[in-house]
């Protein structure tokens, strides 16, 4: 059994050091994920919200309804962020018309546990792979992102 694990560990290590030697020998990263929350609201906010959070998103015209300022979340919360109610919203507990259906909210299951992804993803490498882990890691860093955007 610990051979098994050993060797199961070595893959493991040589799969990520030549990942780490292929990313440190590309001159320009394609994708900056430093800031996973920004990363985040860029992919799966900024399109309808705008770049800087106020509402202003390339498909403005498109929508029926126009988004809210999410730079102003706490300053219409007498000043306090309303982490629960984000969080409900993003994971899709809370329905908002403009995001759609709870069985397909606007950013499709990106933020959600789906069984399917679940399922594709159960084991990386022979040890378990938590989808609902993942996704909530997602949620808090786009939820830590909002909350550093907003106006004093």
């Amino acid at each position: 059994m610990r051979h098994k694990q050993l060797a199961s560990l070595i893959a493991t290590a040589l799969v990520i050091g030549s990942t780490a030697i292929a990313i440190a020998g590309e001159k320009q990263p394609r994708i900056n994920r430093g800031d996973l929350g920004k990363y985040e609201y860029n992919n799966s906010c900024a399109l309808c919200h705008g770049a800087n959070g106020k509402g202003e998103g390339s498909v403005l015209d498109l929508l029926k309804k126009a988004p809210p300022d999410l730079t102003t979340l706490s300053k219409r919360n007498n000043g306090v962020f309303p982490f629960e109610r984000v969080y409900r919203i993003i994971d899709g507990r809370e329905i908002l018309n403009g995001h759609g259906e709870r069985d397909m909210p606007a950013w499709g299951d990106r933020y959600t546990a789906s069984s399917e992804g679940a399922k594709a993803g159960e084991h990386f490498f022979e040890m378990p792979y938590d989808m609902e882990m993942y996704a909530r890691s997602r949620t808090l860093a786009l939820i830590d992102y909002l909350n550093r955007i907003q106006v004093k």
